[in-house]
């Protein structure tokens, strides 16, 4: 008996592709890779009074070693930057994750606090690429919608990082010594570098995982956004006239980035604001240490409540960002550092009970860090994909200059005032600081073309 085949019928050319989503893998891994960096760059401070011990250190000459970090981290934004808006992320943030990976392996070889020091700066070097190719990755790969949330879970993963490093740091350091905390801390990083390298590319169009439709859909909707932002962000009424929310010019060179006093505003107002948050990652652990009579273990876990915080204030504030402020990123900018003169009188009040401390520390995260999508938002919505780089790379290391002065400042005022009262006071001057600095920019309309 014979059969016959009808012939197959052939779909239609013209059918609709299905959009890939691979730009959320992308996110995965890029929130892998930030919190890994901040995990390596902080896990000093939890270990900082055993090492304070055996080398018997000054506070001064103890924040000088998060001070040599930030140091470095400051100094090579700029340049990554510059290398990136002409050559790509790819290659070099797999080479600075390689590179901070293997520095936090040195640290673990220190024979003292001076061997220490050089070994923070090169590993400070290797990381400044980091934020800027993260947030460059995202302006790429992200329509303008999807920019701050996608910024907040960025930001949110080195909280996260900051919630985890404790305890974990504190059980390695009571059952191996200090050292093995920077060996173990080391590995994920290696392993990472060649995971970015394979799976990361600089843009959507270079990358085989992310199909023509997904490509389409983050450039056609950035296209949108530049014609039709002024018609469908609508008004916030009296909210956008506080703000000064009004037409700029993209910013479409790297001269035109130098030039652009919005730039260096939100770098300052991000100067000020890290000082709160360097000052407290160098400073709480050792803080409920001394003050409160903590133990390691307490010590590991309560240290961990202002980036619990901070991970919430940073995925809570993109989101509301984008969706309850319409894309104003000024808004939060100003809060957040408000927010934060009064929590540090919250701090000083204090009392020695653990829950209570640890709410007031989780609550201190949260505003903290609640415009952290905010700043990295904000310079996306007033550069191109090329230019934004180089704004990025300003604003990080403006702002990151703060980690090298806030760990010593705090120091030497708790070695001459002997409390760590003094060091908040400071901390709330400069947060009101960064409100001050956050009026004087404009709240562009996103992305507009001007004459």
């Amino acid at each position: 008996m014979s059969t016959s085949t009808a012939p197959a019928i052939s779909a239609p050319k013209a059918a609709v592709q299905k959009m890939t989503r691979y730009r959320w893998v992308v996110l995965v891994i890029i929130c892998v890779f930030y919190m890994i960096n901040f995990a390596d760059r902080t896990n000093i401070g939890v270990v900082l009074p055993m090492i304070s011990k055996e080398f018997h250190l000054t506070n001064f000459q103890a924040g000088s070693l998060m001070s040599f970090f930030f140091l470095g981290y400051a100094v090579t934004q700029i340049p990554a930057g510059l290398f990136m808006s002409k050559f790509g992320t790819r290659k070099i943030v797999s080479a600075s994750i390689f590179g901070f990976s293997f520095f936090t392996f040195l640290i673990s070889t220190s024979a003292g606090a001076s061997m220490m020091r050089w070994f923070r700066l090169g590993l400070g070097l290797c990381e400044g690429p980091a934020p800027v190719g993260g947030a460059a990755t995202i302006k790429n790969w992200y329509p303008p919608h999807e920019q701050a949330t996608a910024a907040g879970f960025f930001m949110g993963s080195a909280s996260l990082a900051l919630v985890l490093t404790p305890p974990i740091a504190v059980w390695i350091m009571v059952n191996h010594g200090w050292r093995a905390v920077f060996v173990w801390f080391s590995v994920p990083g290696i392993l990472i570098s060649i995971l970015w390298y394979l799976t990361v590319h600089s843009r959507p169009e270079e990358s085989p995982h992310c199909n023509e439709a997904e490509v389409a859909y983050i450039r056609q909707t950035s296209a949108q956004v530049r014609q039709t932002s002024a018609q469908t962000e609508g008004s916030l009424g009296w909210i956008d006239k506080i703000i000064r929310r009004r037409k700029v010019r993209t910013l479409e060179t790297n001269s035109s980035v130098f030039k652009s006093w919005n730039i260096w505003g939100i770098a300052f107002t991000y100067f000020f604001v890290n000082f709160v948050s360097y000052g407290m990652m160098t400073w709480i652990p050792t803080f409920l240490v001394r003050e409160k009579g903590y133990s390691f273990v307490r010590m590991g876990f309560v240290a961990a409540a202002p980036w619990l915080g901070a991970m919430m204030g940073q995925m809570c504030g993109g989101w509301f960002s984008d969706k309850v402020l319409l894309k104003r990123r000024k808004p939060l900018l100003m809060f957040a550092p408000l927010s934060l003169v009064f929590m540090m009188g919250v701090l000083i009040h204090a009392p020695n009970n653990v829950v209570a401390l640890a709410i007031i520390l989780f609550l201190t995260g949260f505003f903290l860090h609640s415009a952290w999508g905010s700043f990295y938002a904000y310079p996306m919505g007033m550069t191109s994909g090329k230019t934004y780089p180089t704004a990025i790379s300003i604003m990080t290391s403006v702002g990151n200059f703060s980690g090298f002065f806030s760990p010593m400042i705090g120091g030497y005022l708790l070695d001459v005032y002997k409390t760590f009262n003094v060091v908040f006071i400071f901390l709330a001057v400069c947060a009101f600081l960064a409100f001050f600095t956050a009026l004087t920019i404009d709240e562009p309309i996103q992305n507009l073309q001007v004459g």
